[in-house]
């Protein structure tokens, strides 16, 4: 046992803080490393590059994700609802066009209480014989007046930092629906995790949207990609088609086509 756990740390000629600090300036300048990567750098086992990892975890310099770790800093956490109204604005608009254009009369969709479905929510309250399903008070307010789309607006809790409703109760009531399409955004959508949310509560809501949807169309600008947040929403196989902008980059694009989506840039 003693001369295993020897080998374990000298593995690949190097001590094991040594290594791992090897493993921190990886993680400092590309964001993220892998297990496989650093098994084969380092020329030492997984089991000892997941120990490494783990380790660095319980010291706070990294966190621990799928088959590797990424920069603390690297999750995407929720920024105030305004914020988000003012970023990306121009991305955004051409991405609601294009979202708007895959909807048809006599309908119904599910639009989540992102600002990019709200700019979708913008675009089609001229239409008629529409249904919207939401969970968003903004999509409420943008859709009111429109006389020929119906809107249902969930109810549950309102959460200010998101204008959202949020809950068991909006989880329930979703569950007497059936829609054509669920339109919804992403804190973070990364490949691999996949898409995220910031919000437990909010990412629940989406999960109950999902099981409903006959299609899924996820609506998200390029600043979006390559980033993940706490609370795992769907997997990018869940995802019948993704509308970006033409900022992503070629690799994302090839990730995001891997699995079957139908990827739309605007």
């Amino acid at each position: 046992m003693t001369g295993s756990s020897k080998v374990e740390e000298t593995s690949g000629g190097i001590m094991a803080d040594e290594r791992r600090s090897i493993i921190m300036q990886i993680v400092g300048s590309a964001g993220r490393v892998r297990v496989q990567d650093l098994a084969r750098r380092f020329s030492t086992s997984s089991v000892t590059i997941r120990n490494d990892l783990n380790e660095l975890q319980k010291r706070g310099l990294l966190l621990r994700s799928h088959g590797g770790a990424i920069k603390p800093d690297s999750r995407e956490y929720e920024s105030p609802f305004q914020d988000r109204i003012q970023a990306h604005i121009e991305e955004k608009r051409r991405i609601g066009v294009l979202a708007a254009s895959l909807i048809h009369d006599g309908e119904t969709i599910i639009l989540d209480s992102g600002t990019t479905t709200e700019e979708i929510a913008r675009q089609i309250k001229n239409r008629n014989r529409l249904q919207v399903i939401t969970n968003g008070v903004n999509i409420a307010n943008e859709l009111l007046g429109s006389r020929g789309v119906q809107t249902v607006i969930l109810g549950g809790t309102l959460r200010n930092d998101s204008a959202s409703i949020v809950g068991r109760s909006t989880e329930e009531m979703l569950s007497q629906f059936s829609a054509d399409k669920l339109l919804m955004g992403g804190a973070g959508c990364d490949p691999e995790f996949g898409v995220s949310g910031a919000n437990l509560e909010e990412a629940m809501v989406n999960k109950a949207m999902l099981t409903i949807a006959r299609e899924v169309i996820l609506v998200a600008d390029s600043s979006k990609f390559d980033k993940r947040s706490m609370s795992r929403i769907a997997s990018f196989a869940e995802i019948h088609t993704v509308i970006s902008d033409t900022a992503m980059p070629a690799e994302v694009q090839e990730k995001i086509r891997a699995f079957g989506c139908n990827l739309l840039l605007a």
